[in-house]
C-alpha cells in the first residue's frame, strides 16, 4: 500500500502544470501618431518620384537635342 501511494504521488508530481487561463488579446491602439509620422514620409516619396520623372524627361530632351 505505501508503494502504491508513493507511485501515485510520483505520477502526480510528473504531470505538467495546468495551463493558465489566457487573457483576451489587447485592444487595437489608435494609429494617429504612426499616421502623423508616416504622412510626410509618403509625401516625400511621391515628390521624389516626380523629381526623378522630371530629371528623366530633361535627360531625354538633352539627348534628343544632340547633347
Amino acid at each position: 500500500m505505501p508503494a502504491l501511494l508513493t507511485l501515485a504521488l510520483l505520477c502526480a508530481a510528473c504531470a505538467p502544470p495546468a495551463e493558465p487561463p489566457r487573457d483576451k488579446p489587447p485592444e487595437p491602439q489608435a494609429t494617429q501618431l504612426r499616421d502623423a509620422i508616416q504622412a510626410p514620409i509618403d509625401k516625400a516619396k511621391a515628390v521624389e518620384d516626380t523629381v526623378q520623372d522630371a530629371a528623366d524627361a530633361q535627360r531625354a530632351a538633352i539627348e534628343a537635342a544632340g547633347g
